[in-house]
């Protein structure tokens, strides 16, 4: 019988007991799958930045072959030199464009949308009727998103309210008070 009075009896002092010890190892197991979620999640942060990096750097070769092909005159397109030229030119951009697109790189045109200074970078103001104020209305250079990530903002051209006319202005009717004259 002293060995079960063995197995009953407490623990000596400063001896951790059985229920401490699994307590401790959950802790420590706890940590290190918290410290190795966090360590993928900086490695996923790392490729995803590095992609996005990288398909930036590109976006200037697919703006320099957009130029190439805006600046041939339309009378020299035919000429079968320019012409298969220009076909090259055109294949390799469509070329670029789909292997940004099957990598998660899409453009984005925004004409008609509201401004959003989050996706969009305003390189003038000019009214035109046909959007309402606040809308872009042209795009100088197409904006791209990495999944969901901006790479590169569009440069637009955004519409404005007209000018009120000058006799509501001299009224008080535009946006500036008319001037106050003190009393005698």
């Amino acid at each position: 019988m002293p060995e079960k009075d063995a197995q009953t009896a407490p623990p000596p002092a400063g001896e951790p007991t059985v229920a401490n010890l699994t307590a401790e190892l959950a802790t420590a197991k706890d940590r290190l799958l918290r410290s190795l979620a966090e360590q993928e999640n900086i490695r996923a942060q790392g490729r995803r930045e590095r992609d996005a990096g990288f398909a930036g750097d590109l976006l200037s070769s697919v703006d320099n072959l957009e130029r190439a092909l805006a600046c041939v005159p339309e009378d020299q397109r035919a000429e079968p030199s320019v012409a298969g030229l220009l076909a090259g030119v055109e294949a390799t951009r469509r070329t670029l464009l789909d292997a940004f697109a099957k990598h998660g790189l899409k453009r984005f045109d925004p004409i008609g949308e509201p401004f959003d200074p989050h996706r969009h970078a305003a390189s003038f103001e000019a009214i035109d009727m046909r959007y309402p104020p606040g809308t872009v209305t042209s795009v100088i250079q197409p904006g791209y998103m990495y999944r969901d990530r901006l790479v590169r903002p569009a440069l637009v051209g955004v519409s404005k309210a007209p000018d009120p006319p000058q006799e509501d202005v001299a009224a008080g009717l535009g946006g500036t008070p008319p001037s106050k004259t003190a009393a005698p």
